[in-house]
């Protein structure tokens, strides 16, 4: 494990988890920089860390820190990434990367030049059983991948007074819901299959065209808990719910639903994966159980457990079986791979973590489905979509 400390940006939702699962991994955390000195102060006081920044200058200049963790607005991703990696800092940035492809493109190019360790944080692939989904296909137990589809569904925007800075297109982008969930569902499927998607054919939908915003800003998932607060109405150009047909490089077909409007569905993503041997499925709300299909014998149902699952997807396991891994688990395995990653001290070497090439990979992706949208038919991914 890297010696070097992090230092967090953002005191919202997803950077106290970062925190967390930096902890439990043994990387010092060093300080966190939230939206406001009080921010930043409170943070600190209340997750028990020595510094609370008043700058990103600080930060950077603080030679305590080896990486930086980005859990900020998506238009601060591309700035705040690349002058972190010109200080000479290790980044770790949540995704999307960048607000379109010509930064993240950039980002990409400035990660090779300085050699240091770039990851957007997809730390959905390091689900124990999504490894041992990969290792499936890789070993040609799968067979020949031909149908790839899923789902990534919430209800956390689902009434027209839910409101957050992500369904703002200056704020998080033009797309929304595809861009904050459906790319770990699309990362996800290239790190299990190792497909690219090739083409795309979308149908986005905006079910609240005009929220209610409350006069003082709410916390990610907070909106709908507690008391009630004056607001004001805005208009929304960003989706609740969009559907994409795919076509990936080895002929086979899928289809993606996303929501961030059906009630009931907390934070579910889904996948079935039809193979010319057999099939697999798997859900994150039942993250310990992967289902196995078959013609011509029982169903399986494979349960997580380090005795019955591969060497690869067994390394990313940490409880016997019957002693469930969720969640927070995920962001820990991702950051155990990115600080081991920079630990070994060989730049050369392939990175065994998500980096900026497969963030940028998803804002192409996203930038060809918003064209489809828009234009309401099939693209190719990297032709039209640039």
């Amino acid at each position: 494990m890297s010696e070097s400390g992090a230092a967090v940006i953002g005191a919202g939702f997803i950077g106290p988890v970062h925190v967390e699962a930096l902890r439990r991994v043994g990387v010092n955390v060093v300080g966190i920089l939230g939206v406001s000195n009080e921010e930043s102060r409170q943070a600190a006081t209340t997750l028990g860390i020595p510094r609370a920044y008043a700058s990103l200058e600080e930060v950077l200049a603080d030679d305590h820190v080896g990486a930086v963790h980005i859990a900020v607005p998506n238009r601060l991703h591309h700035g705040m990434a690349r002058d972190a990696l010109k200080a000479g800092k290790h980044v770790v940035c949540e995704k999307p990367l960048a607000m379109n492809t010509t930064e993240s493109a950039e980002l990409v190019a400035l990660a090779r030049e300085t050699g240091l360790a770039a990851a957007v944080n997809y730390n959905l692939r390091y689900y124990p059983l999504c490894v041992e989904a990969r290792e499936m296909v890789r070993s040609g137990r799968l067979g020949e991948p031909y149908s790839i589809c899923g789902s990534y569904v919430q209800d956390w925007l689902f009434h027209p007074t839910d409101y957050n800075w992500r369904v703002l297109a200056d704020e998080g982008g033009e797309l929304r819901a595809i861009a904050d969930i459906g790319t770990h569902w699309l990362d996800l499927m290239h790190a299990i299959t190792g497909l690219e998607v090739e083409a795309v054919c979308a149908d986005l939908s905006v079910v609240h065209p005009t929220r209610h915003r409350p006069k003082g800003e709410v916390e990610t998932f907070k909106g709908k808990v507690g008391q009630a607060v004056e607001t004001e109405p805005v208009e929304i150009s960003t989706e609740d719910y969009g559907c994409v047909m795919l076509r990936f490089s080895n002929s086979a077909r899928g289809c993606l639903w996303v929501s961030q409007v059906t009630a009931g569905r907390k934070n579910c993503l889904r996948y079935e994966i039809a193979g010319s041997r057999q099939a697999i499925s798997w859900e994150s709300e039942r993250p310990n159980e992967l289902w196995v299909g078959h013609r011509d014998e029982p169903n399986e149902l494979l349960l997580r457990d380090p005795a019955l699952v591969s060497d690869a997807a067994g390394s990313f396991i940490n409880y016997p079986g019957g002693h469930n891994e969720g969640f927070p688990d995920t962001f820990k395995q991702c950051f155990k791979s990115f600080y081991d990653y920079i630990a070994a001290g060989d730049s050369s070497a392939a990175p065994t973590f998500p980096t900026f090439a497969d963030g940028h990979r998803e804002i192409v992706l996203c930038e060809a489905i918003l064209n489809s949208h828009r234009e309401q038919r099939w693209i190719q991914v990297g032709g039209d979509a640039k």
